[in-house]
């Protein structure tokens, strides 16, 4: 009796939609190794392009994931991956060719330094990934950190940065403050939002719209005087609302009981913070 093979079934569509999240992913690399081989080949302004197009990517593949109910934790670990290369090492070698290649050694560590940060950061997220508070990132998110050294190079060649960093000689030393800023913040406790979600439904919704509608004006059609200060306005935003949030807590740390005598703030126990670790 013949032997008959088993028929080849075409993939389900379940199985198309599980990669999709996937190829986006890998897109986000593809684009983040182009821009490492730009920035060799001294085309900074490509470079950063390419990292705000893994930037994009790196936000779809997690929405497609969500919307189509296909993520994975595999789908998980290859983002966090993949981002370490985009957000990581491709920022740090723009800026490493781009200023710090002639400074020796100490431009190198500089950069390692800011890797390494993200890539701690990245196993963090991973590891607190479900327990932290809705809506907000522990620590400054990769992508925001990675796509704010990138354009930093395509702002330095506008007339509007002669007129306003450039007066504080913001190049070397500037930039080294910023990278070491930026690693610190990621793997800080500073608290940064999430990009509400955009809709019609609510006032909410409809605010996280006109948010979501002029960031992409500014980064569509004033790319290079929109997209660097737009990172340094994210950065200061927690900063600064970390500072005011401590101040707050000082203020109200001299508490005083019934007897009359004060309460220091570190004897102070506050309430449990819902889902937030």
């Amino acid at each position: 009796m013949a032997l008959t093979s088993p028929r080849l079934r075409p993939p389900g569509m379940r199985q198309v939609v599980v990669v999709i999240p996937s190829a986006f992913t890998l897109g986000n690399m593809f684009f983040g190794l182009w821009a490492i081989v730009s920035a060799f080949r001294g085309n900074f302004t490509a470079a950063a392009w390419y990292i705000m197009i893994a930037g994009v990517l790196d936000m779809l593949d997690g929405r497609v994931a969500r919307l189509s109910g296909t993520g994975t934790k595999f789908g998980a670990e290859l983002d966090s991956l993949v981002d370490c290369v985009s957000f990581g090492v491709a920022p740090a070698l723009i800026l490493f060719f781009l200023e710090f290649q002639a400074v020796g050694k100490f431009g190198w560590v500089i950069c390692y330094m800011y890797v390494v940060a993200v890539a701690v950061r990245l196993a963090r997220y991973n590891v607190q990934h479900g327990t932290g508070k809705p809506g907000w990132f522990t620590g400054m998110p990769s992508p925001s950190a990675g796509m704010t050294l990138a354009t930093y190079y395509p702002f330095s060649q506008t007339e509007y940065y002669r007129q306003s960093l450039a007066i504080f000689d913001f190049q070397r030393e500037g930039l080294t403050i910023l990278i070491v800023l930026l690693s610190l913040l990621m793997v800080s406790t500073v608290k940064y939002p999430r990009l509400p979600s955009a809709g019609f439904r609510s006032a909410k919704g409809l605010a996280g719209l006109a948010l979501t509608l002029s960031i992409l004006y500014g980064a569509l059609f004033h790319a290079r005087i929109f997209l660097f200060p737009l990172g340094l306005s994210y950065l200061a935003f927690g900063l600064l609302r970390h500072a005011f949030l401590i101040a707050m807590d000082r203020r109200e740390g001299g508490l005083v009981l019934a007897g009359g005598e004060p309460v220091d703030a570190e004897d102070h126990t506050p309430p449990a913070a819902s889902g937030d670790r």
